[in-house]
């Protein structure tokens, strides 16, 4: 089986598979969310300092903050690298 992943910047990414949400943080519904899930030990923060422009939410319910707008991320490919990674990096040779 393949797992389909999605770079969310920074050397960060996701298994496509695994996210059922993807929405802005600015609605005070997804606050409440992102506080409850930093509350619980859910959240991963990948925005590496910067300012959140996405919140992910996985089937698992963990919460995943990103820098890179959701717009942006819904249309990335799954399965290819994300920019700066080249193709095979990380992967065993034969």
């Amino acid at each position: 089986m393949t797992v389909r992943m999605v770079g969310i910047d920074f050397g960060n990414i996701v298994a496509a598979r695994r996210v059922v949400g993807l929405v802005n943080p600015e609605s005070t519904s997804i606050k409440r969310i992102v506080q409850e899930a930093r509350a619980q030990g859910e959240l991963v923060d990948a925005t590496c300092g910067r300012m959140t422009s996405a919140v992910m939410v996985t089937d698992t319910d963990l919460v995943i903050l990103s820098a890179v707008h959701p717009t942006t991320l819904a249309v990335r490919p799954a399965g290819e690298p994300p920019p700066g990674v080249s193709p095979g990096e990380g992967k065993d040779s034969p």
